[in-house]
């Protein structure tokens, strides 16, 4: 296992929110994956419930969910998170949001405009101001607010505990153009994704001194240029409030206040049904829990679902039989059940009429789910080995798995670098390659994994028969020294030659069966009983199950450290959403077949069941991996079997991903690769299995960007030893990277031709597939339950929410309290 050790006064970072990175290959599909003309393809449009700012009523409150109170106000820092994004989003100027395409686009309410105006000798961009953008305290916005942060981002004074920010660290100078209203930067080197920077743009009462940047700015946001301002952060009641602000010079807010209110996703059903939330993401599970009370309120027939639904005729007889026999113990029992199950009933039905109100609104978030390989050490190292695992997985399935219920379009992701409906998107997995068995087995063969390799004996080993061999010729080249030096005669040379002989045969039978003995040892350790899985909790062996050749597990390496550099702000700003990967996928036909042969699978997978948790992606909660249709065991080599360790996250909130899991591992194991899949908690996940390395296969997700120049570098780079001897990985988690990759981010970040850069994106993407360091899966699905009278909000795709636009179109609702009662 890799570690991380990276002070908090030392944390720097560049914004990266793309993927992983990708080895040296040398393909000649590469040659044609980098044409000049650019792939067309359409986005998923947002869903918001648009409506024409007139026809939003003034005034009341929102209640925002969110994943956690903020940890931070200043979006630069480390530990900034989800919850600070949308937070900031209302308060402060972002110059360049981005739009429903996914690109950035002028904000006029800050921004009259904004050019290069010179790019020889040196780039220069002239920022012109709206002429009405002011502070909150009534200061103009101007060039001090910019040279402010770009000292305190700069990387420049240690002093600022801040999270670099590629792009600052290319500013030569900023000054005041021709007047207040201009602001002028100069670069020392060429910038493409200048558009990045400045967003959000803090007060200089914040970004000017170490102390308000570091402390101040954690909980506080005094000063602030958005259509909101902040009122009050409570970490009793768990909540941010937000509200109009009276010195926005845009159009004013609709809404009285926005309260971020920190609620679990487990809890957020019943968040819903109570009224104390308008607005938040869910998973599948509550997304049919709405459009089940949409259509039962619709149709006035009993509830076909919930609690006591499933209960047969001749089992609620025998219940009230129970209840009302002479058996006074059973029938106490029997009554105290009933009861408990009519108030979960009632519970039920309450709560299905209160989301009667509510809608779910569906897109595709700005962020893709894919399958990591670690390429440190182990068999992942061998590039062939990763071309293999990529080319098993049939990626059109698992998107038609993910999407395809929620009526999403299901179509692979073709990019690690942009999505599609982005411009610039061309899919260039063709670099790699479709599924094909058949070649991933050739490539498995190649890299020298057999069938028969994991009964070989292991090279260059002393242990076993081996070692008694050496003995034996040990014996043998003595008992010729002694011929030579004449101290015995040649007959008893030869006769002790012959014992020689005979000792060493009866030595290799003898380890034979020692070797024998062991293997089916570790047959018992891999197929063991109810009492050997809750020793090994939240580990299981896909597809090893009391099978011969089995590998037992293997403890992970701790001998060498990685150091890591934390991820860039809107990549924070996603952490948490991490663990809630494809979080709407519904259970399908395969698994539930699969569910009716459970195997001692089950039992280890029975232990990640949660009180109160949801079925899970493709089976019910504890139902083992669907079962390939064809299998012949691992493949090894040198006596050792390719078994990879494939980690998850194990909450109840997870259960979706782990489905993804459990079909990887089977397309994985028809071409003879073994998965030990474990399972950790949710909270650890990232930080100390993904971050420091401690895996072979993950899945999680980045969110996209609208500069993969920039925010792709850290990604993919190549990572290189530090120092003390460990490794400098930035946000590269596959430790997979090739100079030529780098050089061709490096070349596209300096060029400010949009077309020649992208035209570099594109070769640099077909090189990343082509490395196999990371596998794109889908674009991950966005579910947000939204107030049926709100607009303006819901699932916004790519493009930033407007926060003075949305508000309520039912006059009533938006009304004051006491006017709502009436």
């Amino acid at each position: 296992m890799s570690h991380v050790g990276v002070p908090r006064g030392t944390v720097r970072k560049r914004r990266s929110l793309a993927l992983l990175t990708a080895g040296v290959l040398t393909i000649p599909a590469l040659a044609g994956c980098s044409s000049d003309s650019e792939e067309t393809s359409r986005g998923v449009p947002q869903d918001i419930a648009p409506a024409a700012r007139d026809r939003v009523a003034d005034g009341s409150t929102v209640n925002w969910a969110v994943d956690a109170m903020p940890t931070t106000l200043n979006a630069f820092q480390a530990d900034a998170d989800s919850a600070t994004t949308k937070i900031t989003g209302a308060l402060l100027p972002t110059l360049f949001p981005m739009d429903a395409a996914g690109q950035p686009k002028l904000n006029p309410d800050y921004l009259e405009s904004a050019k290069i105006i010179e790019r020889e000798p040196k780039q220069v961009v002239l920022y012109k101001l709206n002429q009405q953008a002011v502070w909150s305290d009534g200061r103009e916005i101007g060039a001090p607010d910019f040279v402010a942060q770009w000292r305190a981002l700069s990387g420049k004074d240690s002093a600022f505990w801040t999270a670099r920010n590629a792009g600052y660290e290319r500013i030569e100078k900023i000054e005041r153009g021709a007047d207040d209203l201009q602001v002028r930067v100069t670069f020392a080197k060429p910038y493409a994704d200048w558009r990045s920077l400045f967003s959000p743009l803090y007060p200089k009462e914040i970004t000017g001194s170490p102390d308000t940047f570091n402390d101040g700015a954690r909980t506080a946001l005094k000063n602030t240029a958005g259509p909101f301002q902040l009122k009050s952060v409570s970490k009793a009641k768990g909540t941010v409030t937000l509200v109009r602000s009276p010195r926005w010079w845009g159009e004013k807010a609709k809404l009285d206040s926005i309260v971020f209110r920190a609620v679990a996703p487990k809890d957020r059903t019943k968040a819903l049904a109570d009224g104390t939330v308008h607005i938040t993401d869910v998973d599948a599970t509550t997304a049919d829990r709405i459009a089940l009370a949409l259509r039962d309120g619709s149709n006035g027939q009993p509830l076909t679902h919930g609690p006591g639904a499933d209960l047969t005729p001749a089992a609620a007889l025998r219940s009230w039989a129970l209840a009302h026999g002479s058996d006074e113990e059973q029938a106490e029992i029997a009554q105290v059940a009933r009861e408990k199950n009519r108030k979960a009933v009632v519970a039920y039905g309450a709560e299905q009429k209160a989301l009667r109100g509510y809608a779910v609104r569906k897109s595709l978030e700005p962020a893709y789910t894919q399958l990591a390989l670690n390429g440190e050490s182990g068999p992942l190292a061998d590039d062939r080995v990763r071309r293999a695992v990529a080319r098993a997985l049939d990626r059109q399935e698992l998107a038609e798995t993910v999407l395809k219920p929620l009526g999403l379009p299901a179509k692979p992701l073709g990019s690690h670098l942009a999505l599609a409906g982005q411009p610039g998107y061309k899919d260039g997995s063709g670099a790699l390659g479709d599924q094909n068995t058949k070649e991933a087995q050739a490539l498995l063969a190649d890299a020298g994994w057999t069938q028969g390799g994991a009964a070989e004996k292991p090279k260059d080993t002393k242990a076993g028969s081996e070692a008694e061999k050496k003995d034996a010729e040990d014996k043998k080249k003595d008992a010729d020294k002694e011929d030579k030096e004449g101290t015995e005669s040649t007959e008893k040379t030869e006769a002790d030659e012959k014992k020689t002989d005979k000792d060493e045969e009866q030595a290799e039978k003898k380890s034979d069966k020692t070797d024998k003995d062991e293997e089916k040892a570790d047959r018992a350790v891999v197929g063991a009983d109810d009492s050997a899985a809750s020793r090994a909790e939240g580990l299981y062996i896909v597809g090893q199950d009391n099978k011969p050749g089995a590998a037992p597990v293997q403890a992970p390496d701790t001998s060498t450290a990685t150091h890591m550099l934390a991820p860039s702000r809107a990549a924070a700003a996603q952490s948490l959403a991490l663990l809630r990967q494809a979080s709407a996928v519904s259970e399908d036909s395969t698994t539930a077949e699969a569910a009716s042969k459970a195997t001692i699978q089950d039992k280890a997978t029975a232990q990640d069941k949660q009180p109160g948790g949801a079925a899970g992606a493709y089976a019910p909660l504890g139902t083992a991996a669907p079962a390939p249709a064809s299998v012949k065991g691992p493949l090894g080599k040198d006596g050792k079997t390719l078994t990879l360790r494939f980690v998850l996250p194990s909450g109840p909130g997870s259960q979706s991903l782990r489905g993804v899991g459990d079909r990887i591992a089977a397309m994985l194991e028809k071409i003879g690769i073994g998965t030990e899949i474990t399972k950790v908690p949710d909270e650890s996940y990232f930080k100390d299995h993904i971050a420091s390395g401690d895996y072979d296969l993950a899945l999680y997700s980045w969110p996209a960007t609208a500069y993969p120049a920039t925010d792709g570098r850290p990604i993919y780079a190549k990572p290189e030893p530090a120092t003390d001897g460990s490794l400098l990985v930035e946000q590269n988690y596959t430790r997979v990277g090739t100079d030529h990759i780098d050089q061709l981010f490096d070349q596209a970040v300096a060029e400010l031709d949009e077309k020649a850069a992208r035209e570099l994106m594109k070769q640099a993407d077909a090189r990343i597939w082509a490395a196999a360091g990371s596998i794109p899966l889908f674009q991950r699905p966005q579910l947000v339950a939204v107030d049926k009278k709100l607009a303006n909000v819901g699932a916004f795709g790519f493009a930033a929410p407007r926060y003075q636009d949305i508000g309520f179109t039912d006059r009533q609702a938006a009304g004051s309290p006491a006017d709502r009662k009436k």
